[in-house]
């Protein structure tokens, strides 16, 4: 009997791989009905203080057996999803805005939007919108229909209806106080004159902590009235210079999202100017 009970323990100690309690219980049922040919009766039942010595010798390595990665994933919390990035270009709508200085907002998410195979194809919240991914960052695109000094109507009720945080919207517009082609990426500022960022500002309530793009148009000629000037279209040489730039903050709005704003405004305001680059 005791050469039946040495050979019911080798073959159990091969069968270290069963992780779970009823692969045992399996593996001894099986064992229970071994034929041993030397043997008067046909078969072998092991002893009830065998099975629980067994049971335990696998219950033990069970435990220490750190789990699958497939099994660790399996109960790890899932993140919650990435809020969208909201992306606006401030602008007037209409053929007679279009390729003018105050619509250079406008242009610049166009230029994204097509570098990202977005298309800006539906109407919502008073606003041109398309949605997609840069990289794995996902965004939305939006170009009021408001005109440009109540852009903060159609923003805010953007902002409002997808929880966006304030740090993840980030409005383009044009800048007289910059030199022509000039951009300035900050994080936070005042509306400085432009009545689409004003809007914006009163629409959230007073906050002016969101990042911006500032595009530089110049200022008019001699004494042209501001109003009359960001209405005016550019030269053939202003529009190359200008596509120069709208390409630059492609590049930068792909910094923004994918590695900071840190990174996003040294690429943006360590530029070299467009002279310099030719």
């Amino acid at each position: 009997m005791s050469i039946l009970l040495q050979h019911s323990n080798n073959y159990l100690l091969h069968t270290n791989h069963i992780q779970s309690k009823m692969s045992v219980a399996a593996s001894i049922s099986s064992i229970a009905t071994v034929r041993f040919p030397n043997c008067r009766r046909h078969c072998f039942r092991a002893s009830p203080s065998l099975s629980l010595r067994i049971m335990a010798q696998f219950s033990s390595s069970a435990a220490s057996t750190p789990p699958s990665r497939s099994e660790a994933a399996a109960v790890e919390p899932k993140k919650p999803p990435k809020l969208p990035w909201l992306i606006v270009g401030l602008g007037n709508p209409g053929k007679k805005y279009s390729s003018t200085r105050h619509n250079v907002g406008f242009e610049m998410v166009d230029a994204i939007a097509e570098a990202e195979g977005i298309a800006l194809s539906s109407v919502s919240f008073k606003a041109l919108v398309g949605k997609g991914f840069i990289g794995d960052a996902p965004v939305i695109f939006a170009k009021p229909q408001t005109y440009m000094n109540k852009s903060g109507e159609s923003v805010g009720a953007i902002v409002s209806y997808y929880k966006i945080p304030l740090q993840q919207v980030l409005v383009i517009f044009d800048d007289l106080d910059l030199p022509f082609t000039k951009l300035r990426l900050l994080p936070k500022g005042g509306h400085g004159g432009q009545n689409g960022m004003r809007s914006i500002i009163d629409h959230f309530k007073g906050s002016r902590d969101f990042p911006r793009l500032r595009i530089g148009i110049g200022r008019p000629p001699g004494k042209m009235d501001p109003a009359n000037f960001v209405l005016r279209p550019f030269t053939k040489q202003e529009r190359e210079e200008l596509d120069f730039t709208l390409q630059h903050g492609i590049d930068a709005v792909r910094i923004l999202l994918l590695e900071g704003f840190n990174k996003a405004a040294t690429f943006v305001n360590t530029a070299k100017p467009l002279e310099q680059c030719s």
